[in-house]
């Protein structure tokens, strides 16, 4: 089929082939955790924290007394781009971790992830970054946001393919993770994930190293989203992975956008923008982190300024 979609700021035209584009929440998605914690209303979504419900014992980010809801793609992908507006938690939202992130199962499993970590009213919300390539993480990027991003909805954008891995925001990318399998450094690009978002209790670390807590005489907590798009390469789960990994690669039959040259690195514009970002709004990177890594992580030697 032919279909359009708008690509970190390109707007192109391209032959898909068993990809799905859609925005509707209840095509995309299902509530995984703490139904009763979901509002409706039109086209929006809101999801509530609050300290009334047992934790989800499944959860376990989730086990310290207190709910949070989540919710879970219907289908998982391989390559491709996802998209969903969120308005934040407005004014204390101290303690507080609003994520959405894509991820496989498993010890091995692969994670990409927005994290966003509320603050006292008036401080501004920090987003953390991370990526697991076969079960290891501990790769966190902060950032201030130049916007407030809890006065109207701003779009978080994971674009994946097998050159890269680009957290965006709105049009801006705030990150990548660019495929260094030459250096002998592993990248994921062998495992279905699935989409997912939550919104749970974490003062024991999310706010100023969790120094301030969780105010429960302002819950609930509420994160609002819209504007769900999924435009990727649907994996059937009867399906090995390694057969999903060509299915979702172009070849000679097929050719699919996240694949076009164009997407295998930043533009130099995108590239700019990505400078700026980090030269005027990132406050932590693992990177230059010499205390928990005393030896420089190796993926960090080659990434330059990613």
């Amino acid at each position: 089929m032919i279909m359009g979609c708008s690509v970190l700021g390109f707007s192109v035209a391209l032959l898909l082939v068993g990809s799905v584009c859609s925005s509707k929440f209840d095509e995309l998605f299902q509530p995984y955790w703490a139904n009763d914690h979901f509002v409706y209303e039109g086209e929006q979504l809101k999801m509530k924290l609050d300290n009334y419900s047992v934790s989800n014992p499944s959860y376990p980010m989730c086990t310290n007394g207190t709910s949070g809801a989540g919710f879970s793609s219907k289908r998982k992908y391989m390559f491709g781009k996802v998209t969903t507006q969120i308005k934040l938690v407005e004014g204390d939202s101290a303690g507080t971790v609003t994520a959405y992130y894509m991820s496989s199962e498993g010890p091995k499993h692969h994670e990409f992830d927005f994290e966003f970590l509320g603050n006292t009213t008036g401080e501004p919300y920090l987003v953390q970054t991370n990526v697991y390539v076969n079960g290891v993480g501990n790769r966190e990027q902060r950032l201030n946001l130049w916007f407030d991003p809890t006065k109207d909805f701003h779009s978080y954008t994971i674009l994946w393919n097998q050159r890269q891995v680009v957290f965006i925001v709105d049009d801006t990318p705030i990150r990548v993770h660019s495929n260094l399998e030459h250096k002998g450094i592993p990248f994921p690009k062998d495992q279905p994930m699935g989409v997912f978002s939550s919104i749970w209790n974490a003062d024991d670390w999310a706010t100023q190293g969790g120094r301030v807590k969780t105010d429960w005489t302002h819950a609930p907590f509420v994160a609002s989203y819209q504007g769900f798009k999924i435009d990727a390469c649907e994996c059937p789960t009867t399906v090995a992975a390694t057969e999903n990994a060509r299915r979702c690669s172009s070849g000679a039959e097929k050719r699919f956008w996240w694949d076009e040259p164009m997407m295998s690195e930043l533009s130099v514009h995108q590239s700019h923008q990505l400078l700026w970002v980090r030269a005027n709004h990132m406050v932590y990177d693992y990177c230059v982190d010499t205390t928990r890594f005393p030896v420089t992580p190796e993926e960090c030697l080659h990434h330059r300024h990613h």
